[in-house]
């Protein structure tokens, strides 16, 4: 297995490109040492015919490389994902490109998605808080099957954690309850009383995550 994962590294050191690792921060705001730069459409293709392969996904993840840490979302079985694997990787989130890669095309798919947002989405750490939300983002979006109640009790969280002053951590908020609006029609109601109480508040960054979704939902 290591000999496989070093072969994929090997592949995207040969393919990488400073021009998209250059452009990373400056053009896209994701910041990482952890880069050699490949574009998404190209480590996606990578991804493709080695999917699904846990083992050679958490080998490629421990590399440490942003590209390979993606390409590991992309090939992991979320079924052998268990929650000390989504802690740890969890805990390893540099950037916000990472983090949105690995929720919506991973964690949200496993068994144990719902349990981990209340305790991500409560934690200081701005990736881990931002993991949090955006894990609520990607189960809006794809899973169909949840029942109301719990994204209910998650716009309680949002309204806990809505004055939280990084962008990365409102901007999240923000996608989770626009995805609730659009995905639960029939939550729209409890999204709505959300958005006034935070509309009135004193608080300027409350007031920014909700804004967007008082345009949604006069669209509705």
């Amino acid at each position: 297995m290591e000999e496989r994962a070093a072969a994929v590294v090997r592949q995207l050191h040969a393919e990488s490109d400073a021009t998209i690792r250059a452009e990373l921060g400056r053009r896209y705001g994701i910041h990482t040492d952890r880069a050699i730069g490949m574009s998404m459409a190209r480590m996606k293709a990578i991804a493709k015919p080695l999917a699904p392969d846990h083992e050679l996904a958490v080998a490629l993840w421990e590399c440490g490389l942003y590209e390979a840490r993606t390409i590991a979302a992309h090939i992991d079985d979320p079924r052998c994902v268990g929650v000390d694997q989504m802690d740890q990787w969890c805990s390893d989130f540099d950037n916000w490109a990472l983090v949105d890669t690995v929720c919506f095309t991973l964690f949200d798919k496993t068994p144990h998605a719902w349990s981990m947002i209340e305790p991500w989405a409560s934690s200081d750490l701005e990736f881990t808080k931002r993991a949090g939300f955006a894990l609520l983002w990607g189960l809006a979006l794809h899973d169909a099957s949840a029942d109301d109640k719990l994204f209910t009790d998650a716009l309680a969280l949002i309204d806990a954690n809505a004055g939280d002053r990084r962008p990365l951590v409102g901007s999240a908020q923000t996608m989770a309850l626009r995805a609730i609006a659009l995905k639960r029609p029939g939550l729209r109601p409890e999204v709505g009383a959300l958005v006034r109480r935070l509309t009135a508040s004193d608080d300027p960054q409350s007031r920014r995550v909700v804004r967007p979704i008082a345009k949604v939902l006069a669209g509705l």
